[in-house]
């Protein structure tokens, strides 16, 4: 039995193999035991995990609905651990999403659909998905939830204020970050670090960043998956390979830094909404 201050979570640093669903399920499978092994609670996997990335027009093959046997059979192993794995939701003929499904004991929980779709640099998503409009937060057990965003929807401030509003006790951050896919000089490694550290800290929220690391094309992935406590610490911190990392977080550690920075319980929605909607 845990004991509720504790939750045991974990990144899966792994590449996917592009367009082979097969060969990426057998990937999974390892590290669904290996984190079963280590007795995680929570186990986040890299966006579009099921898939790879540059799928281009075989994002038709590549999709299929959430209730699909493969889920289901990754939800069957993970037992009682949450799983966040990334595939491409079909949810109507031509209706495709850049999606997560949240799976545990043994069934589908519910699946977040990107909300900001990158077309900027290299990244073209805009052209092959439709964008998703809503939150995503599930209870990973007593006493603690998560919400899980994607990738893009880090760098859209006032998505991650929104997800934070419900005040969940984890952020998931399933990526796909190539090294130099936005510009020559903006740096994917130095800033999503900056990134990441600053939401941890300023919402007094755990952050589990999941990347695949290695190549895909002529793109690198380059890892630094990391699990960060609600100070913007590192607690875990992944190695240039294919890996599982886990930590250790506490919800006593989790309500003292949010008692001491209480930028849920200051955030002023009716004012941030009455100046917002100056600029619609």
């Amino acid at each position: 039995m845990h004991h509720q201050d504790h939750l045991h979570v974990g990144a899966a640093q792994i590449n996917a193999t592009l367009g082979d669903i097969e060969a990426n399920l057998e990937r999974h499978l390892d590290i669904i035991h290996q984190a079963r092994d280590v007795d995680l609670d929570l186990l986040v996997f890299p966006e579009l995990s099921l898939t790879g990335y540059g799928m281009g027009s075989r994002v038709i093959d590549l999709a299929f609905p959430p209730h699909d046997p493969r889920l289901l059979m990754l939800a069957r192993a993970a037992g009682d651990m949450q799983l966040v794995v990334g595939f491409v939701e079909e949810a109507s003929p031509g209706e495709y999403y850049n999606a997560l499904a949240i799976l545990q004991h043994g069934a589908l929980q519910a699946v977040h659909r990107k909300l900001n779709l990158p077309t900027y640099g290299g990244l073209e998503e805009g052209k092959l998905f439709t964008h998703g409009s809503d939150l995503t937060q599930n209870d990973v057990r007593e006493g603690w939830s998560a919400t899980s965003l994607i990738c893009a929807d880090l760098w859209n401030p006032g998505l991650v204020h929104a997800a934070m509003l419900a005040r969940p006790t984890v952020l998931c951050a399933p990526i796909n970050s190539a090294s130099g896919i936005v510009s020559d000089d903006f740096s994917n490694e130095q800033n999503w670090a900056i990134n990441l550290q600053f939401y941890a800290m300023t919402y007094g929220t755990p952050v589990i960043m999941a990347n695949r690391f290695g190549p895909e094309g002529g793109s690198h992935f380059w890892g630094g998956s990391r699990i960060l406590g609600p100070r913007g610490e590192t607690l875990a911190h992944a190695e240039d390979r294919e890996m599982l990392i886990h930590a250790e977080l506490s919800r006593t550690a989790i309500a003292k830094a949010r008692f001491e920075l209480p930028t849920h319980r200051d955030a002023d929605t009716p004012l941030v909404r009455d100046l917002m909607l100056g600029y619609r």
